[in-house]
This record gives structure tokens, sequence and C-alpha cells, in this order.
């Protein structure tokens, strides 16, 4: 019988991307399909629990902003 269960919990980003094809819209639709996917299926992974969520949505790469 094997009792090494694997307890990890890991702390994750959730990084959410503008698609250009949303235009001028105040936030993309692909950025609110992107969250509603990944939130969706985070809930099923109890090993990953989420820090923060980064939005480049008319951002920089590297000029994130925070959102949870």
């Amino acid at each position: 019988m094997n009792t090494n269960l694997n307890t990890d919990v890991y702390d994750a980003d959730v990084y959410l991307r503008l698609s250009k094809e949303d235009g001028d819209k105040e936030e993309s639709d692909s950025i609110t399909n992107q969250r509603e996917l990944i939130l969706e299926f985070l809930k099923s992974r109890e090993d990953i629990r989420i820090h923060a969520v980064r939005v480049d949505d008319g951002y920089s790469g590297v000029n994130f902003v925070e959102v949870r």
C-alpha cells in the first residue's frame, strides 16, 4: 500500500493577454474568455492556488495590471 501522497500546492499567477482582434473595447472578449476558461479549469486543481491574475490588455509586456 502506497501511503506517500503528493500534498504539494503550487502558487501560480494567471496571465491573460489581449487579442488584437478585439479592437478598442474596454476589456477584450479574449481576456474575458481566457479568465473564464482558466478559472474553471483551476477549480478542479487542488494542487494549484492562484496567487494573482495578471492582465495584459493594451499594456506592454512588462507593465502588468494585477486584478484579483
